[in-house]
């Protein structure tokens, strides 16, 4: 994936007969995705994609749905079309997100950080972040463990430092 552009979500689907998507999103809240009128379309690993315009996008019953454009800058207009795209990233520039507020991370931006405890001790490094519901949960990896570390600020993750490439929590090496 091209480093400079951030995924927000997936087609999922196709819906009606006249080309629109079905989207998942993984913004918060999840209509955001549709704000960015420019979203590229990606497809497999290392995939360049292209760039779609958004047309159209609404939230339909407990998903989204919407409508882009095609390589060609013209309105999808076909199922056929629609359901190739089944899969697709869809990304967005990262200089197009806003700023994040204080003690605040785009999950983007926590991926591959290395994660250690308080005292020191090597615990892995982000390689996927998670939600359960109730909190994000770090998934951090080392040559011989799998560690899911809640993302509850103060109370398990202590510091995070982009610049350092550390996230500092309060979790020992045999949980």
């Amino acid at each position: 994936m091209n480093t400079r552009r951030v995924t927000l979500g997936r087609v999922v689907g196709a819906y009606g007969i006249k080309g629109w998507v079905k989207v998942i999103s993984s913004t918060r809240p999840e209509r955001n995705i549709l704000d960015y009128s420019r979203w590229w379309i990606a497809k497999g690993e290392g995939s360049e994609g292209y760039q779609a315009q958004l047309l159209e996008g609404r939230v339909h019953g407990r998903g989204l749905v919407a409508q882009i454009s095609g390589r060609d800058g013209l309105p999808v207009t076909d199922r056929n079309v629609s359901e190739s795209l089944i899969g697709s990233e869809i990304q967005v520039e990262r200089s197009s997100l806003p700023p994040a507020g204080d003690g605040q991370y785009y999950w983007h931006d926590l991926i591959g950080l290395k994660v250690q405890s308080e005292q020191g001790d090597a615990l892995g490094e982000v390689t996927e972040i998670t939600s359960n519901g109730a909190q994000d949960i770090l998934v951090v990896k080392d040559a011989e463990t799998e560690r899911l570390i809640p993302f509850v600020q103060d109370h398990i993750i202590k510091s995070v430092d982009i610049g350092q490439g550390l996230i500092v929590a309060d979790w020992l090496p045999e949980y």
